[in-house]
């Protein structure tokens, strides 16, 4: 099997999967083992495409492959017409929070936000472009005029006032209306210091109302309570902007779970109840919210999502479902491992990508791939605990050693009492704060 992946693309993936993150592109070359899912959440896409709105958590081990499937839908969404956004929570980016944490996360996604053509994120001033234009050929083309005839901006005006009057029946939406129409008037008269007021307000970057009436006349703000409702917003303009959609994906939840304050993680998870509810209950359109966390943050009973029983009782399984009758149709899809027979696949992928890169020509054999999945698995524990992420790891440092020293041979290296595995995420850090609460 070989893979022709460009050079720029293998860079980034080894340098990405060897340092345990996700690469943003390249996906689809190593991509294994995934289907049902990827099916699964595509037709959430279609549902959303079509006016509807859908919430799923992605529940996975560290290292089990939570963040690779966010980027895969990522990647799926932009293709077919979306605009993504997406954010990794931490102790400074929550939901909600006293001291701007549900902003910064806002802040995050908003600056993240891509689509195909903008696919690394910086995209708003691009998509608020490309709808003037589109509105402008519009005009051209149904009303036979030229941009330099007298009645031309008139008639482009009358186009986007139609979107404004529609956002400004929303809540919130009066507000968000009126910038967009700064923006069209800047971009009509070429002053560049409204437009960069008008992104700076879109982006939530103003932090007093005071500020915001100085620089553009607006005593409203983005804050903390309800930048979800600008969210929304975003998604009903993107639309009529011509795209299909808006696909948010919030990753790393287990931040949540970590907050030491239980009043704090019930603001949060009481966010989540809030975003659950719009998505279900139809008040949100285009929308698709995905969110990616570990068993212990959605299952534990007195730190997790499930300590909010609005949401436990919403989300916990039936009976019916079990390890082998999945139901991916439920809110919480949860990551099986992978099967020896895929993490083969992947490894040999892996192999011919280094080899491509590094241009030299792949002397692994079909047996020493299998010996070393084999070795990866035979540590104790195995079964349960280890992940793609760390058989990953191991299996790039493998490639890398054999590389630097073509006279040795696999089974040399991984024959040896001395083999380094790649460390795994059970830390003594978070043993202890697995039982830091615990009380007799």
């Amino acid at each position: 099997m070989s893979i022709n992946v460009p050079k720029r693309i293998a860079t980034t993936l080894m340098n990405s999967l060897k340092g345990g993150v996700v690469p943003r592109v390249g996906l689809g070359y190593i991509a294994v083992g995934r289907d049902q899912e990827v099916s699964a959440l595509l037709q959430d896409v279609d549902i959303i495409e079509e006016g509807g709105a859908s919430f799923r958590f992605i529940v996975g081990k560290y290292g089990s492959g939570k963040s690779f499937l966010l980027q895969t839908i990522r990647t799926h969404a932009m293709d077919r017409g979306f605009v993504v956004i997406d954010a990794d929570l931490s102790p400074e980016r929550r939901l909600m929070g006293t001291k701007g944490q549900g902003l910064a996360t806002y802040k995050e996604l908003i600056q993240n936000m891509s689509t195909k053509t903008r696919p690394d994120g910086g995209a708003l001033p691009l998509i608020l472009d490309k709808w003037i234009s589109q509105i402008q050929a519009e005009v051209i083309q149904e009303k036979n005029l030229t941009p330099n005839d007298a009645g031309f901006s008139r008639c482009v005006e009358m186009k986007i006032f139609t979107v404004i009057n529609e956002i400004e029946g929303m809540v919130n939406g009066f507000d968000f209306a009126k910038v967009i129409s700064m923006y069209w008037e800047a971009y009509r008269t070429g002053n560049d210091e409204i437009k960069s007021y008008v992104l700076k307000w879109l982006r939530g970057e103003y932090t007093t109302k005071t500020e915001a009436r100085r620089e553009m006349g607006i005593s409203a703000i983005i804050s903390d309570e309800d930048w979800y409702e600008y969210v929304k917003l975003f998604t009903l303009f993107l639309v009529r902007a011509g795209y299909k959609g808006m696909l948010m994906l919030i990753d790393e939840l287990v931040n949540i779970y970590k907050i030491p304050n239980s009043i704090t993680r019930q603001y949060n998870y009481e966010k989540i109840l809030t975003l659950y509810n719009d998505t279900l209950q139809g008040k949100a359109k285009y929308l698709g919210i995905i969110m990616g966390g570990t068993p212990q943050c959605i299952e534990d009973t007195r730190r997790g999502v499930f300590s909010y029983e609005a949401l436990r009782s919403r989300l916990e399984s039936g009976r019916f479902a079990s390890e082998d009758t999945r139901d991916l149709l439920a809110p919480i899809i949860k990551l099986r491992p992978l099967t020896y027979e895929e993490m083969f696949v992947l490894v040999e992928k892996l192999s011919n990508i280094h080899a491509n890169l590094y241009s030299y020509e792949s002397v692994l054999t079909e047996e020493e791939l299998i010996a070393f999945i084999k070795v990866e698995f035979s540590r104790i524990g195995a079964d349960t605990n280890i992940t793609p992420r760390e058989i990953i790891r191991d299996f790039i440092e493998l490639l890398n050693t054999l590389y630097q020293y073509p006279n040795k041979k696999m089974i040399d290296i991984i024959g040896k009492e001395g083999f380094n595995f790649a460390n795994s995420d059970v830390s003594d850090e978070n043993i202890h704060e697995e039982f830091e609460e615990f009380e007799l």
